[in-house]
């Protein structure tokens, strides 16, 4: 088996309408298509990513919360590369948006923060130059 690359990460929303103006508007990631399964009483949004990679939404009615934070088992955090990790967190400062304070990676040197989007979900800033 070969691998080449990650395709796509999988999030699910509480509500759709506000976690597409915080993808589109704060993060500025195009919708590629957004589609209603009537069956499921769900949304299914594909965002392309600038490096040409998605990213899948999903909303179900009455999903249940995240069980705790940032530690809980599965995804522990989403995380964004940056060539500029001071002008992105003014950006998202501007937009309303918590951000925590810039910290280095011990092992890379590399600068990171984190924030959340509207349901909680850990998202990372990873600067890459």
């Amino acid at each position: 088996m070969e691998i080449s690359g990650i395709h796509h990460v999988a999030l699910i929303v509480s509500d759709i309408e506000n976690a597409k103006r915080f993808y589109r508007d704060v993060l500025g990631l195009t919708i590629i298509a957004e589609n209603y399964r009537e069956e499921r009483d769900s949304w299914k949004i594909d965002w392309q990513l600038p490096d040409g990679r998605n990213l899948e939404m999903f909303s179900f009615p009455a999903s249940p919360e995240r069980p705790s934070y940032p530690e809980a088992r599965g995804l522990r955090h989403l995380a964004f590369q940056t060539p500029d990790i001071d002008k992105a967190v003014v950006h998202l400062n501007r937009c309303g948006v918590a951000v925590e304070p810039v910290r280095i990676d011990p092992y890379t040197q590399a600068r990171f923060t984190f924030f959340s989007d509207p349901d909680g979900l850990p998202l990372e800033l990873y600067e890459v130059r």
